[in-house]
Order: structure tokens, then sequence, then C-alpha cells
């Protein structure tokens, strides 16, 4: 952070007087949160007007916006999961220190860049690995101030039934839409094109992604970043197509570059808008997730000529269909999508999770506890219940009470083994009567593993009720004005979490947000979208909640310390924070 440090010694301060220091710990973020949501919210209404004039003059204000500055910094060093990974140049951002200067080093508009990214790769299932590239701390700052300049625009523009890396969508609305469309007997899209592109990040076309953008402030900024190449194992090499997965930017940038789809397809509609989106009668419909997507249709034929119509339209993208993962099928043979099996069974249509999904699950559950063996009883509970937890959380709104139930007697057999190699000279009734009991009261299962020191227990996944997700409506948009209340209502619709009972009860008390920093602890515009999203949120939440005792003051007197759920980030900035913030004790609008 040296270059940083010295930067921020010579500008001094961040769009004030050069006595105006940057305390990052006094930051008031809410009001810094609302005058970003404002700002987009006017790209937003500026865009669905056709004032393409004033988009470009707010988009410039957002990427001068202190504000937005400020947030960006903050997603980046403090909430984003890769917080803790370092670009080529090795740095990383840890301290308020740091992240006040680097705030004002941004602010002073210096020019600045795009460094190559790093090539770390991910495994994925079948022994494959995934190319990551990670950008240097400053380029992802610079990422993230200019998505909330050009995602509103955007927001105006995307396609109803496209739900990946979109505020406020999901794989949930997804796979509801999905449902919406071909349950009932008198469905008539019986006929699905299944289909996969073929390393969609990595084989963009960037000319045809940049004249996408047209007169987007900040193009040159994204073209260098398109452009700045990847280092692996030491060795720089050029990119010449493609944005490197792992970039704040490149989900939206993929978004941008598949825009259109739908109307290439051949999908039509009779009423589209905020409130609504229904497709003509003999139309298609046509679901996207990022670079999956199924495309229901009426016959085989049609499947085939909208495969055909996206072959042509995908190819001056440089991109194609992934001809192993692309087939045609009936809802009768079923079909794996974002993790879920959709098939009819005698008419009836039902979905589930997917047996490759279940493989995996019960795999990490294995290695988890083969990793285990010689751990105290509290460290296994530590890292078996966010698993758990976020897996059901991920499947709690589809046909899943049958698979979490075998998924318990499994997980039962994992914990029973490893305790029976942690005591190998131990009778099978003292094993039993040492870990295993009814240690959840409120639950009459006498058969739960647990800790007798400390009282924890490990949480079974059937214990996590199955609920109907409500699907996002039409082509609403957080960044819309006109639907505030709309995703208020979403948010208070949704006010039972797969948590405990403590948790559930501390969420209601403090009205579904942090007691530092007074923002939602989940936001409906913001949801987890994966089963590892589910785990990070859950599990940091638990270890908020397990790890720090707030102490609250009324008039100078301080009460007996109370548990408070935090912000995992806000957790880490003020491990030792005795005040909680007043904003959390204000009214709210729910916990979505």
């Amino acid at each position: 952070m040296d270059k940083l440090d010295a930067a921020a010694t010579s500008v001094g301060v961040v769009n004030g007087p050069e006595d105006d220091v940057l305390n990052w710990s006094a930051v008031r973020w809410r009001k810094v949160e609302d005058d970003v949501r404002r700002l987009r919210q006017r790209i937003f209404t500026a865009t669905q007007a056709g004032d393409l004039k004033r988009v470009r003059s707010l988009q410039k204000l957002m990427l001068r916006s202190r504000s937005n500055t400020l947030v960006s910094v903050r997603r980046v060093t403090e909430i984003n999961a890769g917080r803790l990974t370092a670009g080529v140049d090795g740095q990383l951002v840890l301290t308020a220190d740091d992240k006040a200067s680097l705030t004002g080093w941004i602010d002073a508009h210096r020019p600045w860049q795009a460094h190559p990214v790093k090539r770390v790769y991910i495994p994925k299932a079948g022994g494959k690995r995934r190319p990551l590239g990670i950008p240097v701390i400053v380029d992802r700052v610079l990422q993230a101030r200019i998505v909330n300049a050009l995602e509103p625009e955007w927001e105006a523009r995307f396609e109803p039934k496209s739900y990946g890396f979109r505020p406020g969508r999901g794989c949930q609305d997804a796979i509801q839409a999905i449902f919406n469309t071909v349950s009932g007997k008198t469905a008539h899209r019986v006929w699905v094109l299944d289909a996969d592109l073929t390393a969609a990040f990595d084989r963009i076309d960037h000319e045809h992604l940049l004249r996408q953008l047209g007169g987007f402030p900040a193009r040159e900024h994204v073209a260098g970043w398109l452009r700045a190449g990847v280092v692996e194992r030491g060795r720089f090499s050029v990119t010449e197509q493609g944005t490197p997965q792992g970039g704040v930017v490149s989900p939206l940038l993929l978004n941008v570059a598949l825009h259109g789809m739908e109307h290439a397809a051949g999908v039509r509609y009779r009423r589209l808008d905020a409130h609504g989106a229904d497709t003509g009668r003999n139309s298609p419909v046509l679901i996207r997730y990022a670079d999956d997507l199924v495309a229901l249709c009426h016959t085989r034929q049609q499947a085939e000529q909208v495969q055909a119509r996206l072959a042509d339209w995908l190819a001056p993208r440089g991109l194609a269909f992934n001809e192993d993962k692309t087939c045609i099928v009936t809802l009768d043979d079923g079909f794996d999508f974002l993790g879920f099996n959709v098939r009819r069974y005698h008419g009836k249509l039902l979905i589930k999770p997917s047996t490759a999904a279940i493989r995996r699950i019960r795999g990490r559950l294995r290695t988890e506890i083969r990793s285990l063996r010689g751990a105290p009883t509290v460290e296994v509970l530590a890292r078996l219940n966010p698993i758990v937890r976020g897996w059901a959380a991920y499947y709690r709104h589809v046909v899943s009470s049958e698979i979490f139930t075998s998924l318990d007697h499994y997980l039962w057999r994992l914990t029973y083994k490893w305790a029976r190699h942690r005591h190998r000279n131990k009778p099978t009734r003292w094993i039993v009567s040492r870990y295993f009991g009814r240690f959840n009261t409120s639950r009459r299962n006498v058969w739960v593993f647990g800790d007798r020191d400390s009282g924890a227990y490990l949480h079974k996944f059937a214990w996590t009720k199955i609920v109907r997700h409500q699907m996002v409506t039409g082509a609403a948009s957080p960044d819309d004005p006109a639907l505030t209340g709309y995703w208020t209502a979403r948010r208070r619709r949704t006010t039972r979490l797969p948590v405990d009972y403590t948790s559930q009860r501390l969420l209601d008390e403090q009205h579904g947000r942090c007691a530092i920093c007074g923002e939602l602890l989940l936001h409906a515009d913001h949801p987890p979208q994966t089963p590892r999203d589910w785990e990070q949120w859950l599990g940091g939440t638990r270890k908020a909640l397990a790890r720090n005792a707030i102490t609250l003051r009324d008039n100078g007197t301080p009460d007996e310390p109370q548990l408070r759920l935090l912000h995992t980030h806000c957790h880490r900035r003020n491990p030792n924070r005795r005040q909680a913030s007043t904003a959390a004790r204000q009214p709210a609008t729910g916990l979505a």
C-alpha cells in the first residue's frame, strides 16, 4: 500500500478540504448507500424515457461520486469473497487506514492503466478446472464503480427472463419461471432445448461488446480491462477475446453481450412490463441464467429452429453451443438446470435436487469429516453446520423432503464413524451417549450429533422447512423508483430464513438489520445465488452471533452484554465495538 499511502498523503482528502481526512470507521453507510441507490434510479428512469443525453450525464456524475467510491471500496475490501486474494501486484487492503488511502487515491482521478489479471483455477465437476482471472485491488474497485454507472442503464433494457448476475434475481427465480411455464397437465410446451455455451466468459468478442456499450463514458476503461492480458505462472499472454471470469464487471459484461437472445430465439410477448411478462400462445419461452439456458417449446421442430437461430446469432459474438451439453429432450425425459432436475412424472411436474448435486454434497460431507478426524467436536460442528444449512437453504423451494432425510441418514453414519475413529476402545453405548442425544430440545429427535460440554449440535437437513419461492415479477428491477413499494413488500414477505431459533429471534428484534451499520443483513436485491453463497452468509451470521457480544448503552449506563447479529465485515471492522448503531433500532423494512 506504499503507493496508495503516498498518493493519499499528496491528495490529503476525498473530494474535500485538505484538513478533512477520511475516517473510515465513521462513514455513515446508510446515507452513502442511499446516495448511490438514488443515482442508480435516476439513470434507470432516464433510460426508460429514452433520454440518452441525460443517461450519459448521470453516468458521469456516478463515476465522479464520492459515495460510489466509498461503496465500491467497501464492496471489494470487506464484502466480496475474494477480498483476501491478491492480484499480480500482491497487494491487499485490510486496515481502515488502507481503505481510506485507497478511497482518496481513486477519487483523485489519477491516470491508471489496467493491470493484467492473475490466472488461477478452481475445480469443477468431472475433474475439470474453471479458469478465473483475479484483477489487482485498484482495478476491482474501479470496476465496481463502473458497475454502478452501467448496470442501471442495462437493467432498464434487459429481457424479463434473464436471471443470472442481476440485482433482485437469482437461481430460484429461474427455476420458478420454468415451473410456472410447464406445470399442469394442460401445459403445451413439452419440448426443451437444454443448452450451454462453450467457455462464454473466455470467448466474448471484444469489438461486439464495445459496440454494445456505445457512448458509455468509461468505455475506454472497459476496453483496457478486456485487453490487459493474463499472467499465469509468471508468464504474460495477451487477451484477444473474452472477459476474465473473476472480475467485478465481467458478469455484467456477459449479460450485455447476450442481451437480445430472447428476441433472436423468436420469443414474442403479448404484455411486457414490471408487473408481468406474458408470452404469445405459439411463442417459445427462453429462460437464461448467465451462459446456461433452456428454451421451452411446443414441438421438437420448434426447438430445432430455436437452436439454429441462436447458433447464427451467437457466432458474431464469438460464442457457440457446447455440443456435449446441449440437447433437445421432452419433459418426460427431464433435464438438469442450475443443480435442479426438472421432470414430469405421469403428467405432474416435479423439480428436485439433481443427482449430480446430491453426489457432490455427499462427497463434500465425506471429505470434510475425514479431514476432521482428531479435531474437537465443536470444530466439526462449526465446519459442517454452514454446509448443511447452506445446501438446504438453496434447495428448500423444491421437492426436497425425501432427499433431506436421506442426507441426514448419510450424515449420521459419517458422524458415527468419526466418533468410532476417535474412541476406538469405547463400546457403542458409550459413544452414543457421549455424542448423540436430544440436543435440540424443540424437536423430538434423540439421534442428534452434538457436544455435551457446550450444548452445540449438528443441524439436520430435514429441519429446513420446504417453502414456495415468490418469483420476481415481470421486468421488475430494484433500480426502478416506481417499484420501491414492491421491493419493500418483497423483503417483508420472506422474513423466515433457514436459521436457528435464536438467530431468527434476533433477526426479528433487529428488524433484519445489522446492529452496527444499520443496513439490511440480507438484501432482497442481492440474494445468495448458490449453496456456497448461502453457506457463506449463514456461516458468517452464526460466527458473528457466537463470537461477538455487543454491550448496548442507555444514557451512558452499560447494560448486560447482549447477543446481536452483525454483518461479517462489520464484525471484522469493529470486533470490540461497545456501542450499537442507533440506526439499527430504527423501524426498518424487514429482511429479505
